[in-house]
């Protein structure tokens, strides 16, 4: 093994330990709890892409009944210049250390009717009900992006934290056991060796001093 077996390599590698198991406690914890918060936000990913799928499904059903109903060209003239826009904010909010994009929308006026960009004299009911259908999923959709890309922020750390627990339970913490039981046998060892030597010692001073031999 490429260490030096001294005291001082020993202490540093029983400290370094110490912290590493720390380490990989809290580690293995934040691991399990993005866990717990990524299959939160799947579960709910999955209802809301639900919600939106069907929402979109009535909405371009209901388009479709009014292009059935009204020209091409009336259709375009009605859709042509909406009155309504919207205004998109995007923040931040921390999961477990992990920064997730939080969008806001917000549109420019409250009034519900200007979500038509027409009058109602030469368009068809169903015109108005596609609006609405696409007014009412749009927000769904936003939070769906926003779910959709927290769950991949998630993945991308539950991954990286996965690895590093590994590396320590696997790699590093092993590793420095095995230094570390190293060191105190060859310490032992050392310690063993120097008693003899001093034994050694006491029985060549002790017979020149004395003239005394162990029998």
């Amino acid at each position: 093994m490429a260490v030096t077996p001294t005291r001082m390599v020993l202490n540093k590698l029983k400290n370094r330990l110490k912290t590493a198991t720390r380490g990989h406690k809290l580690l293995k914890d934040k691991r399990d709890e993005l866990m717990r918060q990524f299959l939160e936000v799947v579960r709910k990913n999955k209802e809301l892409r639900a919600r939106v799928e069907q929402g979109l499904t009535d909405a371009f059903s209901a388009m479709t009944v009014a292009s059935a109903l009204m020209s091409r060209e009336m259709l375009e003239q009605a859709l042509l210049y909406p009155r309504q826009s919207v205004e998109l904010g995007m923040g931040y909010k921390n999961v477990m250390s992990v920064k997730v994009p939080v969008y806001e929308f917000k549109t420019r006026d409250t009034d519900p009717a200007d979500i038509y960009p027409y009058g109602f004299a030469h368009t068809s009911g169903e015109l108005d009900d596609a609006l609405h259908k696409l007014a009412l999923v749009f927000e769904d959709m936003l939070e769906l992006a926003q779910i959709e890309k927290t769950m991949q922020l998630l993945a991308q750390d539950i991954e990286k934290t996965r690895r590093r627990v590994n590396a320590l339970e696997y790699v590093m913490i092993p590793e420095m056991q095995a230094n570390i039981k190293y060191i105190s046998m060859k310490l032992e060892e050392n310690d063993l060796a120097t008693k003899v030597r001093l034994m050694k010692v006491k029985d060549m001073v002790l017979e020149k001093a004395h003239d005394f031999r162990y029998p």
